[in-house]
């Protein structure tokens, strides 16, 4: 062999020759949610594994998401024919498995249990009417993404239009669970929408929420919240898990596995054998967890099926369904403070999408630009939990209704 050959040989088994342009350009994007995580915050936790995901699924020829490779062969000892692995596959498809079958977002779930105080919901249970008012963009997404069925080129079946609509909670274990089992070739573009909506809550949801509302209205204060008992907090998850498992037998790995995770919090005050797990469920499980879920997810947004008409029509349609619900959300705020006289201020509305504590955080700095002796994170965090409720209840009804 001549050393010309050499060379273009050595050529080929590079990833420069077999790069296409669709590659090139979702590179580019991992490095723009790279710096996006880096350098801006935007849930650094979430987006930055999820974009070196993306980054590792378009390097060709790496075959980090290659499926195992098994052979026919004939068993020696018995003679029968058995099925040999030849290749182990890649390291993301064996990652990915916790994604197909539903392991890393109850997983997800069980560690935001674990680090979520509910007592602003059980000390205002009527804040639930705002998480799942803001459940209203999930629906109608869903209905608007059949309806573009009516434009060439673009159409959606109803599990796809469950699984786009499910962005509009702003929850992406919730999305990626429901979308792992209704329609997993569109993961990719679903996963990236939910968490970078996630993200960009701080620049989405201020706009809506001041052009929904009034000077007047922003700068209501809320009273204090009342005292909660640890007999509430106690009965609260165990209360929540048995309803909704029994109403809704979907949700039921979602919510319980949060509950599970708020209990340990709650019971670990009164069993301090119980402080270990509680700190694993919100620590290194969670962490782990995290870092799988990120990637595997990041690495379904492979170029040649990321870049598509029907991609950028999910793209869209998840903004309209995470704006929608947050302004439904306030639109229902405004209706309780006026049923209230007063008491309610609209903003936590906004809260009602499940992004915690993000949004309830959204709603804190917006009422303060308005009103700086104004609190409103606590009265906020009720609807926000609500939300997390609210976006897995919404994921078993799609999921209930997709499977009948």
């Amino acid at each position: 062999m001549s050393l010309i050959e050499a060379i273009r040989d050595f050529y080929f088994t590079m990833g420069f020759s077999a790069i296409t342009w669709q590659e090139g350009v979702m590179l580019l994007v991992s490095f723009v949610l790279i710096y996006l995580a880096l350098k801006k915050g935007f849930e650094p936790l979430l987006l930055l594994p999820i974009a070196f995901g993306m980054l590792l699924a378009n390097l060709p020829l790496a075959g980090l998401n290659a499926e195992p490779v098994y052979q026919l062969v004939t068993d020696p000892v018995t003679g029968e024919h058995v099925h040999k692995m030849v290749d182990a596959g890649g390291l993301l498809y064996w990652l990915y498995r916790g994604v197909k079958l539903g392991i890393y977002p109850p997983l997800i779930f069980l560690g935001v249990g674990a680090m979520t105080d509910f007592g602003p919901l059980i000390a205002n249970p009527k804040s639930i009417l705002l998480g799942a008012a803001a459940q209203f963009g999930i629906f109608t997404t869903f209905i608007g993404a059949l309806l573009l069925n009516f434009i060439p080129g673009i159409s959606f079946t109803i599990p796809e239009a469950a699984s786009i609509g499910i962005i509009g909670g702003a929850d992406g274990p919730t999305a990626i669970y429901l979308t792992a089992k209704l329609a997993p070739h569109l993961l990719g573009p679903i996963a990236v929408a939910a968490y970078s909506y996630m993200a960009l809550v701080p620049l989405i949801q201020p706009p809506i929420m001041k052009a929904l509302t009034t000077k007047a209205e922003r700068e209501i204060v809320m009273e204090q919240l009342r005292p909660v008992s640890k007999v509430e907090k106690i009965v609260f998850p165990i209360l929540v898990t048995v309803v909704v498992s029994l109403v809704l037998p979907a949700a039921a790995s979602l919510v319980g596995m949060l509950m599970l995770g708020n209990l340990l919090r709650e019971a670990a005050t009164m069993q301090s054998t119980l402080h270990r797990l509680m700190k694993t469920a919100e620590g290194e499980l969670m962490n782990i967890v995290v870092i799988f879920l990120g990637v595997t997810v990041g690495a379904t947004a492979n170029g040649a099926l990321f870049l598509s008409p029907k991609t950028l029509a999910i793209i869209a349609l998840g903004l309209a369904a995470f704006s929608m619900g947050t302004a439904a959300g306030v639109l229902f705020g405004k209706v309780m403070c006026k049923l209230s006289g007063g008491k309610v201020n609209p903003l936590i509305g906004s809260a009602g999408v499940s992004a915690v504590p993000m949004a309830a955080r959204v709603s804190q700095k917006v009422g303060q630009e308005a009103n700086p002796s104004n609190f409103l994170l606590m009265h906020a965090m009720g609807p926000n939990v609500a939300g997390v409720i609210g976006s897995a209840v919404a994921a078993g009804v799609l999921l209930s209704m997709c499977a009948m």
